[in-house]
């Protein structure tokens, strides 16, 4: 599938707006984790916008496609996801992390706002996942689940054991995303506790491994389209991206993993953002 060049402007624009929408939430909460939002989001976007069967008018509809967010802290980036979709009032995005807000540092679960399960503990959403995947063998029904786990959530052990039940029960209705960033809350995930080879192990696990340009959009989506189609075993879609992409200085830093910009960083960052949105608009 190759998107035209118009609609990958309309995406590369929305995607662009909804990491304004993430900065503002994360500005205004003064607290909250943007790296890992911003180089997630589009993931996010284009599985909802252009792979997963949901229907935000109907989010508990029964054959649907599951989203569950592994890496909790990117929350911001499933809550703007979510509004743009039309489960979440955009007013109510600002209420992140305040008290009595649904929107908490990390997705509790509601079901009328799509979010699945709660997450925040690392590897506890894709072990989850594992389950959900069963249950929907286990029903005849032949909806997919999708879960977004990031790279430094690797190091967990608790992933590795779900890897490894998932291969045995052949759960091919199972894909995984790896937001690879490469940087993890104490620094470079190589210098933490090295991934590499990271599509290697996944093989070793049994798994169909796909690996993306996390910065391309027709890779993204014919990556997951592609993944939809294997049998027999869960798939990994190992996704190449940019820690706190699309700001500056942000990117390939540990410095904002989860460190909400001041007021002049914030401002900075939307003009940014603006201008990168003008050349695609200008083009």
């Amino acid at each position: 599938m190759q998107i035209s060049s118009i609609e990958e402007k309309v995406l590369l624009t929305d995607i662009l707006k909804l990491k304004k929408q993430i900065l503002k939430m994360i500005w205004i909460a003064q607290s909250g984790h943007p790296g890992g939002s911003l180089s997630c989001v589009n993931l996010i976007y284009l599985l909802y916008k252009k792979v997963m069967k949901f229907d935000a008018k109907n989010p508990l509809m029964e054959d649907r496609d599951i989203f569950i967010l592994s890496k909790g802290h990117a929350a911001p980036a499933l809550y703007a996801v979510l509004s743009k979709i039309g489960l979440i009032e955009k007013k109510e995005l600002y209420t992140l992390r305040s008290f009595g807000s649904r929107l908490q540092g990390h997705p509790k679960k509601n079901k009328d706002l799509g979010i699945e399960i709660s997450t925040g503990s690392l590897g506890i959403g894709f072990s989850v996942s594992i389950g959900c995947a069963l249950a929907a063998k286990l029903n005849n029904n032949n909806k997919k689940i999708f879960t977004l786990l990031g790279d430094g959530e690797l190091n967990e052990g608790v992933v590795w054991e779900a890897a490894m039940a998932a291969s045995h029960y052949k759960l091919d209705n199972l894909i995984a995303i790896v937001d690879r960033n490469g940087i993890q809350s104490d620094g470079s995930t190589e210098e933490v506790m090295s991934l590499e080879p990271l599509a290697d192990k996944w093989k070793a696990f049994g798994w169909e491994v796909i690996e993306i340009d996390g910065s391309n959009i027709n890779e993204i989506i014919n990556g997951f389209k592609n993944a939809c189609k294997i049998f027999r075993k869960p798939t990994v879609v190992i996704s190449y991206l940019i820690k706190g992409s699309d700001v500056s200085f942000m990117e390939h830093t540990r410095r904002y993993h989860g460190k909400p910009p001041n007021k002049e960083e914030y401002e900075s960052a939307v003009l940014e953002i603006n201008k990168q949105i003008e050349i695609i608009q200008g083009d």
